[in-house]
């Protein structure tokens, strides 16, 4: 595995380019002005937008292909390692690229919202694939940023740059949306296979060895990002990934307290809560009431339909 390049500040970055630094804290990049460019695995200590172009043949997308062959929009955050190592190889790039370090948002509305924005912690394979009508929006982005680079910076250059960062990153969640919403068939499959994975966890002896399953857990068997699958949870059922594995756990848990004569402790301990008051105290945020009072209501037959 070859080295890392690290990419602490904007100026690196052009440098590796081979590029002008018009801004200490943002560049915009036409990666076809590149002339030639090496593989390199590289470390990012800022943001990066970068919109991939020239793409042939179909993109895997977890494990499916979808129809957006161009127009590709991979998000970067500060921290993340991205690229190939380095195979002797020379490539010319096609495509644009924003960079844009914290210090350029720190103190503003934008910097509060970045957390907004979970599109930032997906991974390259849970990519943004944009119709043509909104690539075009992207590149109205991209050139109202790129046009005040070109001026001297001056007391107004900042406000403006971050306040269309944050335009162009608004329209990217709502691409995201309709991408959730237009592959809706896939996604409802990839509730069938939650489902079945949160169903088998309880019938394993994964409870006791890893405890309760956990957001990143599922996502990482589901072959996704964490912050993606929390974020396809969401739009498909209205519920965090969290909430809809709470909710399985205690169905588990109802389940045994009328399947078995076991204690709530015992069926804790083997569900994989760490202590069972934890147990008890999720089961009466999900259903309502204790474990003992629902084995009880359902053996006298007078539980509530909500529970």
């Amino acid at each position: 595995m070859g080295e890392i390049l690290n990419l602490n500040t904007i100026h690196d970055y052009n440098v590796f380019l081979g590029l002008e630094t018009l801004n200490p804290l943002v560049s915009f990049v036409d990666l076809s002005r590149v002339e030639v460019l090496v593989h390199r695995r590289k470390c990012f200590n800022f943001y990066g937008i970068f919109l991939k172009e020239k793409i042939h043949g179909p993109l895997v997308y977890g494990r499916s292909k979808y129809d957006y062959q161009e127009g590709t929009l991979v998000f970067v955050a500060p921290g993340q390692v991205a690229g190939i190592d380095d195979d002797g190889e020379t490539i010319h790039p096609q495509g644009y690229a924003l960079l844009f370090h914290p210090d350029l948002i720190r103190g503003t509305s934008l910097a509060r919202r970045m957390k907004e924005y979970t599109f930032f912690s997906y991974e390259v394979n849970e990519a943004l694939h944009m119709s043509e009508r909104e690539r075009q929006t992207v590149f109205n982005c991209f050139g109202e940023i790129e046009e005040e680079l070109q001026h001297t910076i001056d007391k107004h250059s900042r406000s403006i740059i971050v306040s269309n960062i944050e335009v162009l990153l608004n329209h990217c969640l709502r691409f995201y949306d309709r991408q959730f919403a237009t592959r809706e068939a896939i996604n409802s499959d990839v509730l069938t296979r939650f489902e079945t994975l949160l169903d088998g966890y309880f019938d394993t002896e994964k409870p006791v060895e890893l405890g309760l399953p956990s957001v990143a857990w599922c996502a990482d068997q589901l072959h996704f990002s964490a912050n993606y699958f929390g974020d396809l949870v969401k739009k498909q059922t209205g519920k965090s990934a969290i909430e809809y594995i709470h909710l399985a756990i205690i169905n588990k848990v109802k389940d045994r307290l009328l399947e078995t004569n076991k204690t709530v402790s015992e069926i804790a301990y083997e569900t994989g809560f760490q202590y069972p008051h934890h147990l008890s105290r999720l089961f009466k945020k999900v259903a309502g009431c204790t474990p003992n009072e629902y084995r009880n209501s359902i053996v006298r037959g007078g539980i509530s339909e909500s529970r």
